[in-house]
């Protein structure tokens, strides 16, 4: 079974637990368990260990429910931003409408977007580029009507909080979204404009090898999230070209 049918048919709900389960088991019609061994505890704590595919589906789902959440920040869900969603995911043709209850029911959840964000985060604590490749599917969201509002910033300046990514980590991943022509290349890279040639080429290398497409397809990643790490590349790439042809290196 596919990852899409898992996530209609709710079978990974039990698995996964916590609000993502619950997610998960109200898209399916029924109740998740949350004795089951490896629901969230509270304070974050682990009850046991789940699978590498219940991974992909829990990253998959947590996209979605945060993207809700982040519509519902500003209130307004366009065209643009709708299909900026379908160009992150590559939603199989007749499951457009399975997404589409995912998103309205968390939408419509009362506890908000942070018990999503410390479910994902804790998941991935220690692959801290999956989160950050889960933050910039959220920023192509955002940005996708050309119109990045105050309220989308403050929604994924807290959601960026949570997965625990400093303040400058934010403003270098932000940076990746405002476009190659407006960004910031030192900001991209994460170093400021007088550090050293040889700091700039090891921040380099160190994000390369963070977010190398081929790193998340050896941790299982959906292929939709491998293809936001090659476009993520491509940016770190380009903001390094720049500052090699400005320092002639």
């Amino acid at each position: 079974m596919s990852v899409w049918g898992k996530i209609v048919g709710g079978t990974a709900g039990f698995a996964l637990g916590g609000p993502l389960g619950a997610l998960l088991g109200g898209l399916a019609g029924h109740a998740v368990d949350r004795r089951q061994e490896h629901v969230t505890a509270p304070g974050g704590e682990r009850r046991g260990r789940i699978g590498e595919e219940t991974k992909r589906i829990a990253f998959t789902i947590a996209i979605i429910a945060l993207g809700a959440k982040m519509a519902k920040a500003d209130g307004v869900v366009t065209s643009d931003e709708v299909q900026a969603f379908k160009e992150v995911f590559q939603i199989p043709k007749g499951e457009e409408h399975h997404v589409g209850r995912v998103f309205d029911l968390a939408k419509r959840d009362s506890r908000g977007f942070e018990p999503y964000a410390k479910q994902v985060a804790t998941m991935f604590r220690a692959q801290p580029a999956v989160l950050e490749d889960l933050l910039d599917g959220l920023f192509h969201i955002a940005s996708a009507d050309n119109v990045y509002d105050p309220k989308e910033n403050e929604f994924l300046e807290r959601v960026a909080k949570i997965f625990g990514f400093s303040d400058a980590d934010f403003a270098r991943i932000r940076e990746g979204h405002v476009g190659p022509d407006k960004s910031d290349p030192y900001t991209i890279i994460g170093v400021s404009r007088d550090s050293t040639d040889d700091a700039i080429k090891a921040q380099y290398r160190k994000l390369i090898r963070e977010h190398h497409p081929d790193k998340l397809m050896a941790q299982g990643m959906p292929q939709e999230f491998i293809d936001v790490a090659t476009a993520k590349l491509a940016t770190i790439n380009d903001a390094f070209d720049r500052i090699e042809k400005e320092r002639g290196l």
